[in-house]
């Protein structure tokens, strides 16, 4: 898959798409990964613009307090959600 985005979305997308079905990381986890430890919100908005959820699946990255966060995808955090928990993934606070 060609992804069309930033430099920064496009190590940020790649990230992700590391993240293993049934696991999630952290924007600060990504953001330390990518060795920019401040850029948690950057990470967070690149998540927001990911043109190819859930091919890319950001709905496998979540807020440090362990609330969700946003999604870009179709259905929004109610999607994000459902996503995880088919994952099996329900550790995670709803707002």
């Amino acid at each position: 898959m060609i992804l069309n985005g930033t430099k920064f979305q496009i190590e940020v997308w790649n990230e992700i798409k590391k993240i293993p079905k049934g696991s999630v990381k952290t924007y600060k986890e990504i953001a330390l990964i990518l060795n920019k430890p401040k850029s948690s919100r950057a990470v967070a908005n690149a998540c927001g613009k990911n043109p190819y959820p859930p091919k890319i699946p950001c709905h496998r990255v979540i807020r440090s307090d362990g609330f969700l966060g946003g999604y870009s995808g179709v259905g929004g955090i109610k999607t994000k959600q459902e996503l995880l928990i088919s994952e099996g993934y329900s550790d995670f606070k709803i707002n």
